[in-house]
């Protein structure tokens, strides 16, 4: 019996017209040779010149051919299934790279929130820390000031009797007020301190200003002929470039006072004002203009107590 998938092919023998033996007709056809083989279909002519034709066998080609078509049916079958396999790996191949990109670019996003949120943290401590130690400085403060205004009234009490006693002094559990204090003139409505040091005591003209504020006073401002005549007389000794300072100083190319008024007499000062002069009283002499550093003696000024 053939194997299964077997094809079986007959060789069929067609002989060319010779004499008709004898016992057979016209229509009768001899088969010389049947052959079983496993080839391919095709045509020959045999050793006698005979045509050979190899009929393939019926059914078994009808079977040969639904089995190749269902064999075809399947590949197609299973290349579509393939190639869906395919597109929906490839498809995840995509979407994990998508998702894997995302999840790179969140972390990045969460480590520099983070990294910020630290930094936030540690200005915040720093803002925390200057803000207590302003507290503290403002606290501080604040004591200082208080401690300064009850000084400051201690000091106006104890200037206020200072006061009291230098234009008031006691005597004999009685006292007697001056216009002005101990050591002061009083010729006008002015008291005047003559500084008439040594050399060795004398001062610039901002020292010299520096100790009659000490005294509550200024140097001496000039207002009329009469105190310009008094101030005169009151500078003692002085002769040549050694004076009494007085108020009067060059600034912006003018002869300016303490007290922030131009010179009103240009008479009485007839040098051109100069940036660094500053002006002395020299007795019999009038005024000079000198420099502020120079060491001269000097002459303070404030108002007299109206009693």
């Amino acid at each position: 019996m053939a194997e299964e998938g077997e094809v079986h092919y007959a060789s069929v023998v067609f002989k060319t017209k010779q004499a008709k033996p004898k016992g057979r007709t016209e229509e009768e056809t001899v088969y010389d040779e049947v052959k079983v083989r496993n080839e391919t279909t095709e045509k020959n002519l045999d050793s006698n010149g005979n045509l050979v034709m190899i009929v393939d066998n019926v059914g078994a080609g009808l079977l040969a051919n639904k089995e190749t078509e269902k064999r075809s049916h399947l590949y197609q079958w299973s290349a579509c299934c393939f190639g869906t396999v395919c597109v929906i790996l490839l498809l995840g191949i995509i979407g994990v790279c998508v998702y894997q990109n995302k999840i790179t670019n969140l972390t990045a996003e969460n480590k520099n929130l983070s990294k910020q949120n630290q930094e936030l943290n540690t200005q915040n401590q720093e803002l925390n820390t200057q803000n207590q130690e302003l507290e503290a400085d403002r606290k501080n403060l604040t004591e200082q000031v208080e401690n300064m205004e009850a000084m400051q009234v201690e000091f106006n009490i104890s200037r206020a009797q200072w006061s009291i006693d230098a234009y008031c002094p006691k005597k004999d559990n009685a006292r007697t007020c001056n216009q002005c204090e101990k050591g002061w003139i009083h010729p006008q409505s002015s008291c005047y301190a003559v500084n008439d040091h040594v050399p060795d005591k004398r001062r610039s003209w901002e020292g010299a200003r520096e100790d009659c504020r000490g005294k509550g006073s200024d140097l001496v401002v000039v207002g009329d002929d009469n105190e310009k005549k008094t101030v005169s007389d009151y500078s003692w000794d002085s002769s040549g470039w050694n004076g009494f300072w007085i108020g009067l100083k060059a600034e912006n190319g003018k002869w300016k006072w303490v007290d922030g008024s131009d010179l009103a007499d240009n008479s009485w000062m007839t040098q051109e004002p100069q940036d660094g002069q500053c002006v002395i009283s020299v007795q019999n002499e009038g005024w000079k203009s000198v420099s502020c550093d120079g060491k001269q003696q000097w002459i303070c000024e404030k108002a007299a107590l109206s009693v």
